[in-house]
């Protein structure tokens, strides 16, 4: 079961992460400095490797909070939804906002991608809990 439950958690986090990025893309594409074709999107768009890339760091990220709930004792939906939301807020944006910051980035950047970092651990988390 445990290998069923952390890829449903990568899954639900990948499909937040598209959700998310679709509807900021605008300002993504702004802040990061992307080249945007005429189509307005990422001129890098039909190149598979991110997205593959994408899933597999999820699948990493979902497999270690699991590790780390099942070695912390944390069940149950609203603990891991609250503990995923945590460990996205307070372990993985900072480490986004550290890098945007010495990136000379645009502030907005690390809202948008740490807010993916804290929404994506968040949805992880709460998949895993139900499991």
């Amino acid at each position: 079961m445990g290998i069923l439950s952390v890829l449903a958690a990568a899954v639900a986090a990948y499909v937040f992460g598209t959700i998310w990025y679709m509807s900021l893309a605008k300002p993504w594409m702004a802040a990061t400095g992307v080249a945007v074709g005429e189509d307005g999107r990422p001129e890098n768009s039909s190149d598979p490797i991110p997205y593959i890339v994408a899933f597999v760091m999820a699948i990493l990220v979902a497999g270690m909070m699991r590790h780390i709930f099942i070695m912390a004792g944390i069940d149950g939906v609203g603990k891991s939804l609250i503990t995923g939301l945590g460990l996205g807020l307070f372990v993985a944006a900072p480490w986004i906002v550290n890098n945007v910051m010495f990136s000379g980035k645009p502030k907005q950047l690390a809202l948008i991608d740490g807010g993916y970092a804290a929404g994506g651990c968040a949805v992880a988390g709460l998949v895993l809990g139900l499991f």
